[in-house]
């Protein structure tokens, strides 16, 4: 099922029936719910999901956004933090976004876990900015990835524990409302969970049926890029937990979120094998994405893979 996040245009509208009237006349009916929306858009989206305007393919946490939070920030507050406080906040908005999808009828709920605190200043923009000068089979450049990886695997267990905690609960929730909990892929090294932390993550969970993995084509990428996984292999490893995934592309070496076959460096074709017939595949665009390259886009999409539309 191909779908499109509300991420592209949520910033340029006020009401929620006309930001999903644009949505529609790019050529989707389908539509994912994503965070950064403010309340204040709910009684026009409901208004268009009323009129049949769309269908809700899944909601993105938090939505809507938390009241106090002024910019669109899904990690506002995290299942991992330190603060007490910031954790029950991440429940309380979770459960919240939870009984949205519900009232959409929403097949899926995409969350984020939480994170590892390690500046990404210290560690992936300047492992970001070696590949980018074509510096990633430097000694330096190895080095220094390898450090990054033993200063998390040497942090991380707290957090992983606090994730695995949250989404116990979470999940409890999640079999009530019908809505499977679909756990994404990040960009950064520092988020969580990384790559070995999702597997573990899965596998604790492999006999419930409303926890599953949600691949970030664009995300995965990023680390692709930066030599910390293989796009391929690691797709095919998590191939039995796909719930779906959001579908951009990159610009060499870091800028996700472009449209597909854009200019940009993903061949869709033999990662597409591995999700299963039917699940859900979100086109997630920046909002800088322009629509006339979106419907072109989209043509050159379903003649190459009409099975996926």
């Amino acid at each position: 099922m191909l779908s499109f996040s509300s991420c592209w245009n949520n910033s340029r509208h006020s009401d929620g029936e006309t930001m999903i009237g644009e949505i529609v006349d790019l050529g989707f009916r389908n539509i994912e719910l994503s965070h950064g929306m403010t309340v204040a858009k709910l009684p026009g989206i409901r208004k268009a999901h009323a009129q049949g305007m769309f269908t809700c393919s899944g909601v993105h946490n938090y939505f809507p956004s938390p009241v106090e939070v002024m910019i669109d920030a899904p990690d506002a507050y995290e299942y991992t933090s330190h603060r007490p406080f910031e954790r029950q906040r991440a429940m309380d908005m979770t459960f919240r976004t939870l009984d949205i999808a519900a009232e959409f009828k929403a097949r899926y709920l995409v969350l984020h876990m939480g994170s590892v605190p390690m500046p990404s200043k210290k560690w992936t923009k300047p492992l970001t900015a070696m590949v980018a000068a074509g510096e990633q089979n430097t000694p330096a450049y190895v080095k220094d990835k390898i450090a990054f990886v033993k200063k998390r695997e040497k942090i991380a267990p707290l957090y992983f524990t606090r994730a695995i905690e949250a989404l116990e609960q979470i999940a409890e929730k999640a079999k009530e409302y019908g809505v499977k909990l679909a756990v994404e892929s990040r960009s950064r090294f520092e988020d969580m969970p990384n790559e070995r932390e999702m597997v573990k993550l899965q596998e604790h969970f492999k006999d419930n049926e409303w926890v599953g993995y949600w691949h970030d084509f664009g995300h995965v990428q990023l680390k692709h890029n930066l030599g910390l996984l293989d796009h391929h292999e690691w797709l095919e490893k998590m191939r039995p937990y796909i719930i779906g995934g959001h579908v951009h592309d990159v610009e060499w070496p870091a800028r996700d979120h472009r449209t597909p076959f854009a200019g940009a460096t993903i061949d869709y074709q033999p990662l597409l094998e591995f999700f299963p017939a039917g699940c859900p595949l979100i086109w997630e665009l920046s909002p800088t994405r322009k629509a006339e390259e979106i419907r072109r886009m989209l043509e050159v999409w379903k003649e190459r893979f009409p099975e996926r539309c």
